[in-house]
């Protein structure tokens, strides 16, 4: 079971990266879930590893507390062992890459005959994964592919001042010394690693990821000492070696081998659990199920939501009656305009909010005359969808109602006129444990009233 990704209606979606899908909570607070995608030389791959995106959050929390003394951070906790709260913060777009070993794409360029990195002269002679006297810092840029961008033009072009590129070259060098010496205790090896930052109220901030298998590489050390030149990577070098090795043969593969995935896997949770001495433990039900669950725990979503599509604004009184309805079962609610004949090219952009969410949803549509709204809508969403169209009066009922009832063939959408009962309808149809507990209480309400009233009647007719 992977993360590939995540939707809901409920937050406003930031960012989409590579991995991280980033939301809006409030002003100051957002949300970043990681992913189980894979991305490499710059695009995402069509396999997912299960439980990467679990590892990359989990070791970006655990550096992230570990760190603060050299610089600040964005982290505020974890919510989900693939989600966690951040501050929100200007991003600088420049990342800072430190190197201990020549290796990997530095190494390609060395071998080719380059020499100057961003800025840095490296000597000749060197050999594939020596290492340097001292770590050396070679900045890119941050975008869709990176380049190479030396001190003085991150400077020069204004991406940051002098001395804040001064604070963010000394905070990458104090933490890659860290986590070097940190985990040569543990006999790893932290061979490179890319840092980025940000500035939240005129202060210097790391955000994203820290030392992870997608941001480092990783080599156990006595692999290293005994063969230099193969040394045991715990990182994400592992898929890139093997899409070097294929593509040296065929057309480099989107999706990975079932052995490759395993295999990446294992080396993924193993660098996890050395680093943080813990085993990493992910519930064994649907990444998404469990990340909706914590996310209504956490009180950051509601676990379901309903839609209210109106056809037409004029339909909002009804709408408001179906969402005082809605109120008590503390659902997500929210409504929408779009007309089945008027634009109709904009249904399925609709539709896309809901029909991809993670959560449990239902649709209410509120269209009278000529009603094509709700079979439109059934017809383009995998979603429960209620009719429940306005009328002015008896004769507007008699008219109309057929437009509602008669739907396309293997449509499958159901009519309410009450708007009360369409509310119930739609909550019902999220199925939901808690909702569930509320309806079952207000149905022996209901009865024990009912009894109540008989009871008093009997005795009535008896008095008489």
């Amino acid at each position: 079971m992977t993360l590939d990704d995540f939707r809901t209606p409920q937050l406003l979606r930031l960012h989409s990266g590579k991995v991280r899908e980033s939301f809006r909570v409030d002003r100051d607070t957002r949300l970043i879930i990681t992913t189980d995608r894979v991305s490499a030389f710059d695009r995402v791959l069509d396999t997912s590893i299960p439980e990467k995106g679990a590892v990359l959050n989990g070791l970006s929390a655990f550096w992230f507390s570990r760190t603060t003394d050299i610089v600040a951070n964005h982290f505020l906790r974890v919510v989900d062992p693939q989600a966690s709260l951040v501050r929100e913060v200007s991003p600088i777009r420049v990342e800072m890459i430190v190197r201990g070993y020549l290796t990997g794409s530095m190494w390609r360029q060395y071998a080719q005959g380059k020499r100057n990195f961003s800025g840095v002269t490296v000597a000749d002679g060197l050999s594939r994964h020596g290492r340097f006297p001292e770590p050396i810092v070679t900045p890119t840029t941050k975008e869709e592919s990176d380049r190479e961008i030396t001190p003085y033009e991150i400077v020069a072009s204004g991406l940051v001042t002098d001395a804040i590129y001064e604070q963010m070259t000394d905070a990458a060098r104090r933490l890659f010394e860290f986590g070097r010496a940190s985990l040569a205790e543990k006999g790893i090896l932290l061979v490179d690693t890319k840092y980025e930052f940000g500035i939240r109220d005129g202060t210097l901030m790391l955000i994203d990821e820290l030392h992870t298998p997608d941001s480092s590489r990783f080599w156990r050390a006595d692999s290293y000492d005994r063969d230099s030149t193969r040394p045991e990577s715990l990182d994400k070098e592992f898929i890139r070696a093997f899409l070097l090795e294929t593509r040296a043969t065929e057309v480099t593969p989107s999706a990975l081998p079932a052995d490759v995935v395993s295999e990446a896997r294992r080396r993924y949770r193993t660098i996890y659990e050395v680093t943080t001495g813990a085993t990493l433990d992910v519930p064994s039900i649907p990444p998404a199920q469990r990340l909706c669950l914590n996310l209504a725990r956490d009180g950051l979503i509601h676990d379901g939501f309903v839609a209210v599509i109106m056809g037409s604004p004029k339909d909002a009184d009804h709408c408001g009656r179906i969402v005082s309805a809605l109120e008590p079962y503390e659902v997500f609610v929210e409504t929408r305009v779009v007309s089945a004949h008027k634009n109709p090219e904009d249904v399925t952009t609709v539709l896309r909010d809901y029909s991809d969410a993670a959560e449990p949803g239902a649709i209410i549509a509120v269209a009278g005359m000529s009603n094509g709204l709700g079979g439109a809508l059934a017809a383009n969403t995998p979603l429960p969808v209620i009719n429940c169209p306005p009328f002015k009066d008896q004769t507007d009922f008699l008219a109309n109602i057929n437009s509602s009832l008669l739907m396309p063939s293997g449509v499958a959408a159901a009519t309410v006129v009450n708007p009360r009962s369409a509310a119930l309808a739609a909550v019902r149809s999220l199925n939901l444990p808690r909702l569930k507990r509320i309806l079952a209480a207000e149905i022996d309400a209901s009865r024990s009233e009912l009894r109540a009233a008989d009871r008093a009647t009997r005795r009535d007719t008896h008095d008489v």
